[in-house]
This record gives C-alpha cells, structure tokens and sequence, in this order.
C-alpha cells in the first residue's frame, strides 16, 4: 500500500517530536555560547551523534522489527539485558522523569516567587504534565494525529518566532570559545550530542515507527523500510534546522552572556531581553511542548514493548506504572537526575553507534561469526570502564588505559571496535580454511 503525503509528513513531524525534548532544547544553545567562534565544527560533530545517528538507528531498527531482533545478532542474553536497559534509562528509569522535570526547574521555577515552596510547585506542574501524558497514552490510536498535527506544529512555529526576533532584534557579539572547545570542537562536539539521548532513543523508536506504518496499512517489509527511510530523513532535517538556529542563538550571545551553567538560562534570558515579562510564557510553551512529546512518545513505546515481554500486564497498566515511576523520580530533582545520566550514558551509547553501525553493515558481515560479539562487548567494556573512571578515577588502571588512542577524550572504544573487528574477520578466515582443508 501507498502511503499518502499528508500521512508521511504526520509521522515525519510525530518522530521529531519523539526525539525533541529536554536535552535537545538545553545543549545547542550551551553548546554554542562555548564554543564560540568554533561553533561551526562543534555543530557538525554534534549532528552527527543527535542527527545522524539517530535517524540510521530508526532505519535499522525498522528493518530488523525491533531492538530485541537487532540486539540478539550478538546473543539472546545481551538482547535480553541491553533492550532492558535502554528501555529503563531512556524511560521511567532516567529518561522521561529528565524531561518531566526540565520544564519546571528551568522555564517556571526561576519565575516563582524567593518565598515560594518550589517542592510544593513542581508537585503541582509535575502532576499536571504527567496526567496529560497519561491522559494521551491511554488513547494511543489518536497519538499520531494529535502529536503530529497539533503539538509538534504548534513546538516549531513557537521555535521559528524566537529565531527570526532574535536575528532582528538582539545585539550580537561572539566570543572566543572555552578550553573545552579550542583544540577538538569536533569531538567535544560530537560528546555532546550523546546528552540529547536520542542514539538511544532512537533503538526505541525504530519499532513505534515501523507499527505505526502497519497501523496506516502498510504491511510489506519493503514498504516499512522504505516509509521509514523518508520519514526520518525529514525528520533528521527539521531536527538540524533547529539545532543550527538554537546553536547560532548560543554562539551570538557568547560575548553578551558569560558562565551560563545550561542552555535553559541562556534561552531565558534571551527570551527576558526579547520580549519583557511575556518570554516567561513564551519559554514555559515551548519547554513544555517539546518535553510533553517525548514523555508521550517513550511512554507509549515502552509500555507497548513491556506489554508484549510480560503479558500478564496489558498495554494500558503499563502506562499508569510507568508514568507514576516516572512522576515519582522526576520529583526527586533535576540535579539528580542528570548527575546520574552522564555516566550512564557515556557507558551506554557508544554501545547504542556500534549496535547501530554493525545492523547497517549486517548484509555484508553476516558471515563474520563473531564480529557482533566481539565488537559489542568490547566496546561495552571499555566505556563502562571510561565512566567509572570519570566518577572515581581508577588509578594505575586509568594510567594503562589512557595509552589507548582518543581513551582521554572519550574514544577509546573506537580503536578497540576496529581491532576487534579485524581479529572477528581474520577468525572467520582461519575457520574457513580448516573447513576447506577437512
């Protein structure tokens, strides 16, 4: 079955709204203030871990039917664990409660009152937010249409207005970048793409994607791969227009504001600069809208994944568990949460890019028995290494590791990736040529 255009560009803007949420709003902005005048080759590195990769990650997840299907190429106990994992953290564990929290702690609270109770306050908007998601999950079939023709629309039209009254009504001055940013932008660049979890996000994604289509009438495995294709490819290019204006917003006031802790502070105040008193509502919406799609999103997914895998518990009792867990950890701050995100997420996406890059590769490599194995775990290991390393430092063990090429900068599972996909090709080789000799 064909699918119409009018249905193409719905699920196009419905999978930018799944990957559009907290971190995607906060990081450009903070990412550009830094990096000052070499924002340019920061931004292409963070493209390609928010833009790239993430669209590759729906196309190969769509093809292979879900994540469980690509995870097992290693075997079935990672597939079990590692789709466990990335549902936790990208959901109730870390992921919804990180955008749940967002819009309060930095569009509203710093517009309350010094003798306003802010844990009574976020309660409040946190419980508002979480009955909306709720509200909308519980009827998943009018998901696509609401999300896709109404929020999604409404998130981008309010994006567009803030850029075009920023280009021509705000004094501009672009300072020289941090020392994070002077000698690798590209690959601190590239780092803070992982921050937007959408690499991960999008292992979830692929499966929403590639149902939906079914659900419109598109059954046939070409057609799904195809439809997929297309929609993210729209979605990935609505997705960089965005980071682009909101990096140039961050680059521009680089030498107007100074230590701005996150990219939140910096849209504040530009917003207070642009528009008076009325940017607090402005920003409110827009944080809002963007972190409300993606709680929906993950929402409807996970409790679809998790309603297939313990079927004792249907789809609508999932969300009610998952949007209570996710409201309960969401109260316990923003601070918190994102204390614990990066490293976790510095363990598990460059996981997520090998997982992603070998399902690209799987036509060519399928008779290579151990390159899945081989390059997987070992990239496991070696970034899970790199994150306790960041939290504890791991003495003589860091010193060792840090012979490894990029180890430092966070690129040490590169190098070991390669290697190990080398030995998995000269393995199969040899066992080849024992076969031939038998």
């Amino acid at each position: 079955m064909k699918l119409s255009k009018k249905n193409l560009v719905i699920i196009s803007f419905m999978l930018f709204s799944l990957f559009f949420g907290a971190g995607n709003l906060i990081f450009p902005p903070l990412l550009g203030q830094q990096s000052g005048s070499n924002t340019f080759l920061s931004v292409i590195g963070f493209l390609i871990t928010a833009v790239i990769l993430p669209v590759l990650g729906v196309i190969v997840v769509g093809k292979f039917g879900g994540l469980s299907e690509l995870a097992r190429r290693v075997d079935k106990r990672f597939a079990i664990l590692f789709t466990l994992l990335i549902y936790i953290s990208i959901g109730p564990g870390l992921g919804i409660p990180r955008a749940g929290s967002v819009p309060f702690e930095m569009a509203i609270s710093p517009y309350l009152n010094e003798n306003s109770n802010l844990t009574i306050w976020m309660i409040v908007y946190t419980t508002i937010f979480f009955l909306i998601v709720l509200w909308l999950c519980l009827n998943p079939g009018k998901l696509v249409k609401r999300i896709g023709t109404i929020l999604t629309p409404s998130l981008l039209i309010l994006i567009v207005v803030l850029f075009i009254s920023f280009l021509f009504n705000f004094d501009k001055s672009v300072d020289e970048p941090l020392e994070l940013y002077q000698n690798a932008p590209f690959l601190q660049g590239f780092i803070d793409g992982y921050q937007t979890m959408d690499t991960i996000a999008a292992l979830n994604f692929g499966l929403v994607i590639s149902i939906t289509l079914s659900n419109l009438g598109v059954k046939e495995e070409k057609g799904i791969v195809k439809y997929t294709i297309v929609a993210g490819i729209f979605a990935g290019v609505i997705l960089t227009l965005v980071y682009i204006m909101l990096a140039i917003m961050g680059t521009s006031t680089s030498g107007v504001y100074s230590d701005d802790p996150n990219g939140a502070i910096i849209l504040r105040k530009i917003m207070n600069d642009l528009f008076g008193g009325f940017g607090a509502f402005f920003l409110v919406a827009i944080f809002t809208l963007a972190c409300l799609t993606t709680c929906v999103g993950l929402t409807n997914s996970i409790s679809s994944y998790f309603s297939k895998i313990f079927t004792k518990i249907s789809y609508k009792k999932w969300v009610v568990i998952i949007t209570i867990v996710s409201f309960l950890i969401c109260n316990l701050g923003l601070n918190m949460i994102l204390s614990v995100s990066v490293p976790v997420l510095n363990a598990i996406y460059p996981v997520s890019i090998v997982l992603i890059i070998l399902g690209l590769l799987d036509k060519y490599i399928k008779k290579l028995k151990y390159t899945y194995k081989l390059c997987i775990y070992s990239t496991l290991f070696i970034s899970t290494l790199y994150a306790v390393d960041e939290l504890f430092n791991l003495g003589f063990v860091s010193d060792i590791l840090a012979y490894i090429p990029l180890y430092s900068q966070g690129f040490g599972w590169v190098i070991v990736c390669i290697v190990m996909f080398g030995i998995s090709a000269l393995l199969n080789a040899i066992l080849n040529k024992k076969k031939v000799t038998v």
